[in-house]
């Protein structure tokens, strides 16, 4: 008898409902992974040490009933669908951000940031977030602040948060 299973489950009959099961998989597969689940392969230097080259699952629903907080890893959709950067939320609307010696300050205060390693000597005015924005700058520091893409970005652009 375990032989006949282990047979039908390698071999199925090839029936309307076996093609009605087949079907529905891809159709799951599909939307799943082009509407909640975006695949991502993970390029550069931005975000290391906290993130380096690989693989991981930007998970849109993080941002369904909650907003998006400071410290947050978020997916910005950067140029297209396609074009998709990995940053960190620093500051909210309304938030005054600005960088002395390497030293994030928002609101005039320095921000305790154990996930950066190496500092820069990063140099930036105060700057107000505007209304619907969030300041955004990736955990990789040690390198100058021409190098980076960072800045203010419309919290619209926020496509999720990764998966792990």
């Amino acid at each position: 008898m375990p032989k006949n299973l282990l047979h039908r489950f390698l071999l199925p009959e090839l029936n309307r409902f076996f093609l009605l099961r087949v079907l529905a998989l891809i159709l799951a597969t599909v939307l799943i992974f082009t509407q909640v689940l975006l695949p991502l392969r993970i390029e550069g230097q931005s975000m290391e040490p906290t993130y380096t080259n690989g693989f991981n699952f930007c998970w849109r629903g993080r941002y369904l009933f909650a907003s998006p907080q400071r410290g947050d890893v978020v997916v910005i959709r950067f140029a297209g669908h396609r074009v998709l950067l990995l940053k960190r939320i620093v500051a909210l609307a309304g938030d005054t951000v600005a960088f002395a010696h390497g030293v994030l300050l928002v609101n005039g205060r320095p921000v305790n940031e154990p996930y950066v390693r190496f500092r820069a000597d990063w140099n930036l005015e105060p700057r107000t977030v505007e209304p619907g924005k969030v300041y955004v700058v990736g955990d990789n520091r040690g390198v100058p602040m021409n190098r980076h893409h960072f800045g203010q970005v419309e919290q619209q652009r926020i496509v999720g948060g990764l998966l792990w």
